[in-house]
């Protein structure tokens, strides 16, 4: 799946600004969630954050494989990432054998979104 920019004139931000994420771990196996803080936002976020964009961000942990899951009623993706935590929590030297941290790999990717885009919408994120 090739990322997909919004039509017409766009910006480049941080992923940060238009979503959140929660993540969980289990053994090796890490899961990202992408939800968009607004329901413009999820289209956005579908188009352009792809399991082979999440696979290049964890290049550097050597993923086993990434499996992209999307939950529009969530507005949200959910990333299944093996391999990247050094055995997970219990057998890992590193400092952080935990997941949770490892969202924000993801939530720095940039996304294009429309120049006119309203960051600060007021409408709750969970209607």
């Amino acid at each position: 799946m090739t990322a997909m920019p919004p039509a017409g004139r766009t910006i480049e931000v941080p992923l940060h600004r238009i979503a959140h994420g929660r993540t969980g771990d289990k053994g090796n196996r890490l899961n990202v969630s992408v939800i968009a803080w607004h329901p413009d936002a999820y289209p956005l976020i579908r188009d352009q954050i792809t399991a082979e964009r999440v696979t290049a961000a964890f290049a550097h942990r050597r993923p086993g494989k990434v499996v992209r899951y999307e939950l529009p009623h969530l507005r949200a993706l959910n990333f299944v990432i093996d391999d990247v935590l050094e055995g997970g929590v219990n057998d890992a030297l590193n400092l952080d054998g935990h997941g949770k941290t490892h969202s924000y790999l993801v939530l720095a990717l940039p996304v294009r979104v429309p120049e006119d885009y309203q960051f600060n919408k007021t409408e709750e994120t969970t209607r």
